[in-house]
C-alpha cells in the first residue's frame, strides 16, 4: 500500500509504503569500529565499508537513560490505521521524549515504539530504525505489515519503528472529526472563481482551527528538528553507539535533518525515494506535479501496449492526457454515484489516479478506475483508492495522516502562499501537468493562516565527517523526483551522499523488489559495502 497525503505542499512529502530496544542496553557485544572509506566515484563495483554501529551499554544520563518496557502489542488503534495485532514475535514499548528538547526536564510525551528482535543473536548489529514518510505515516502500524520485505535485515538487526512526534500514538496531532474529514476530502480544491477561492480558504481556516482547538499544545514542537531529536534519544536508549536508519519519502528528510545534527553518530543509513532539500514548498509542488504526470505518461504507455483499444487512455501521451483531464473536469460538475452512496468528486479521483501511481502494482486498479469512471459513470475504484490514500477505512474512520502531515508540513516550512502567489503560478503548473497542477498548486495555500510560524526555508541536511550515506533515487518516481537524490548527496557533503539510482517505476526503490538494489542496499547494511557513488541498477 503506497499512502499519499495532501499537506502544506500537494499531494505529499508523502509517505511511501507499502505506507524504536532491548531495554537501556544492547544484547550484542562491542564491536571495534573501523574509519569508513569513502566510496569510489561512477558506477562500478562496490568499493569501501561503512562504520560498523556497535552497541554499547548505557552509561546515559536524564531522558536517555530510562528504560523500555517492552510488551506484546495490542492492534493498532483508528489513528494509526486500525488492522489486527501483529505476530507474537513483535513487541512495544513507550519512550518519554521532551515535548520541547530545549528544556529536556520539562514536560514529556509518549513515543510509541515497535521492534522485532534479531534473528541471529551472534551475529546482531544492533537497531534499524525505519521511518516510513509522510510526514505521518504510522511506523508501529506499517512496519509490521511489511516485515517480508526486511526479513533479511531482521537476521542482525533489531527491526524498531515509531510513531514520530504528531503521529498516530505518538501526540497525535487531532482536527477535524470523520464525518468533517469526508467533506474536506471531497470538497473542490481547484477553485475557478472568487466563491470557490473563498470556499477553499474557509476551509483551510476551519481545518487550523480545530488543529489548534485539539492540539495546540503540541503543535510548535511537531517540526522535523525535534524528530531528529528524538531519533537520538532512541538510540542511546536503546543502546546503540551510531544510528542505523532506513528513511523512506519524508523519512529521508528526518534521516537528513539527523545526520546534520548529529553527524558523528551516522552509522549505515540509507535514504530512498528522497526529499529535494534545498526546493521550497512551491518547487516541491511544481516537482511533484511534473513527476506525477510522467507517471501518468508511464502508466497510460503501459497501458496502451497491454490492454490496446480497451485501454482508457487511448494510445497515451497527449492523447490520453486529456481524456483524463476531461473526466476530472466533468467531475467538478458531476460527481459520479457510488455503491457506498458517497459521490466521486473531482479531488477524490485526483487524489485516488495519484495514488495509484505510486507502484506499479496498482496501475491495474487505475486501468479499472477509469474505465469504470469513463464508460460505466460510476466511481467505486478510484473512490476506494482515494480511500486507502486519505487513510480512511470502511467504516468511515480516519488516521491521523492528513492532520500530522499538514502540522509537520507547516512547522517545518515558513513560507506562506496567498492566493494570489497561486493564481500567479497556475499557468506553469497547469503546463506541468494539466491532470495534477492545479492540485499541487492550491494546496500551497494549506499553511496560510496556520497558528504556529514555521522554523525555516527548507532543512539543512550538510553533514561534514559523517559516515558515507546511501542516497536512493528511482527515475520514474512520481512523489520524489530522481533529482532529489543528486540534491541530497551533494548536500551532505563530499564523501558523504553516496547516490544509487534505480531505473524503474513507482515511490519506493528497495520495496519494488529490484535483485541489483536489494543486493546493494542489503551489502551496505549488513557488511558495511559501500557501493561506488552512481551505481545504477535497472
Amino acid at each position: 500500500m503506497h499512502t499519499v497525503a495532501r499537506g502544506a505542499g500537494a499531494f505529499g512529502l508523502t509517505v511511501l509504503l507499502l505506507t524504536a530496544a532491548t531495554g537501556c542496553q544492547g544484547d550484542g557485544s562491542s564491536a571495534a569500529e573501523p574509519a569508513p572509506t569513502s566510496p569510489a566515484t561512477g558506477t562500478g563495483p562496490a568499493t569501501g565499508t561503512a562504520s560498523e554501529p556497535a552497541v554499547t551499554g548505557s552509561s546515559a544520563t536524564g531522558p536517555a537513560a530510562q528504560h523500555l518496557d517492552w510488551h506484546a502489542c495490542a492492534a493498532p488503534t483508528s489513528a494509526q490505521g486500525n488492522g489486527t495485532a501483529p505476530a507474537a514475535d513483535w513487541q512495544c514499548a513507550t519512550l518519554k521524549a521532551p515535548l520541547d528538547h530545549g528544556k529536556p526536564d520539562g514536560t514529556t510525551i509518549d513515543l510509541a515504539l515497535i521492534r522485532s528482535r534479531a534473528k541471529d543473536e551472534q551475529h546482531r548489529i544492533g537497531s534499524l530504525l525505519f521511518n516510513f514518510g509522510g510526514p505521518g505515516a504510522s511506523g508501529v502500524a506499517t512496519l509490521p505489515a511489511f516485515a517480508a520485505t526486511y526479513a533479511d535485515l531482521n537476521s542482525r538487526y533489531d527491526l524498531v519503528s515509531f510513531d514520530p512526534r504528531g503521529v498516530g500514538a505518538s501526540a497525535g496531532v487531532t482536527c477535524l472529526d470523520d464525518r468533517a474529514m469526508d467533506a474536506a476530502t471531497a470538497a473542490d480544491s481547484t477553485p475557478e472563481t472568487p466563491g470557490e477561492v473563498k470556499e477553499l480558504d474557509d476551509g483551510n481556516a476551519r481545518f487550523a482551527a480545530a488543529c489548534e482547538r485539539n492540539s495546540g499544545a503540541v503543535l510548535p514542537y511537531v517540526d522535523t528538528e525535534s524528530a531528529a531529536r528524538d531519533l537520538d534519544l532512541m538510540r542511546q536508549v536503546l543502546g546503540d553507539r551510531k544510528l542505523s536508519y532506513f528513511g523512506i519519502s519524508y523519512g529521508t528528510q528526518l534521516g537528513g535533518v539527523y545526520a546534520h545534527l548529529f553527524p558523528q553518530q551516522v552509522g549505515r543509513v540509507v535514504l530512498d525515494s528522497v526529499v529535494d532539500p534545498t526546493k521550497d514548498p512551491q518547487q516541491t509542488a511544481l516537482g511533484q506535479a511534473q513527476g506525477f504526470q510522467l507517471a501518468l505518461g508511464d502508466f497510460m504507455k503501459a497501458c496502451a501496449t497491454q490492454a490496446g483499444a480497451a485501454c482508457p487512455t487511448g494510445a497515451g501521451g497527449d492523447e490520453g492526457t486529456a481524456k483524463v483531464a476531461a473526466l476530472v473536469q466533468q467531475l467538478e460538475q458531476s460527481p459520479l454515484p457510488t455503491k457506498e452512496g458517497r459521490q466521486l468528486t473531482e479531488s477524490l479521483a485526483v487524489t485516488g489516479i495519484a495514488g495509484a501511481l505510486y507502484s506499479q502494482e496498482t496501475w491495474p486498479a487505475l486501468a479499472a478506475g477509469l474505465t469504470e469512471a469513463m464508460e460505466h459513470g460510476t466511481g467505486d475504484t478510484l473512490l476506494l483508492l482515494a480511500d486507502g490514500l486519505n487513510g480512511r477505512d470502511a467504516q468511515g474512520h480516519y488516521t491521523n495522516l492528513n492532520a500530522a502531515n499538514r502540522a509537520i508540513s507547516c512547522v517545518d516550512a515558513r513560507q506562506r502562499y496567498s492566493d494570489q502567489d497561486v493564481q500567479q503560478q497556475l499557468p506553469q503548473f497547469r503546463a506541468a501537468s494539466p491532470v495534477f497542477g492545479p492540485f499541487t498548486a492550491w494546496a500551497l495555500t494549506g499553511c496560510t493562516g496556520w497558528p504556529v510560524p514555521g522554523k525555516a526555508a527548507h532543512p539543512e541536511v550538510a553533514a561534514p565527517g559523517a559516515a558515507p550515506v546511501l542516497v536512493v533515487g528511482t527515475t520514474g518516481d512520481p512523489a520524489t523526483p530522481v533529482e532529489g537524490a543528486r540534491t541530497m548527496a551533494q548536500q551532505l557533503g563530499a564523501g558523504v551522499g553516496v547516490t544509487v539510482t534505480l531505473q524503474g517505476e513507482g515511490h519506493g526503490g528497495y520495496n519494488t523488489g529490484n535483485p541489483c538494489l536489494k543486493r546493494t542496499v542489503d551489502a551496505y547494511l549488513l557488511d558495511g559495502t559501500v557501493p561506488a557513488d552512481g551505481t545504477t541498477c535497472g
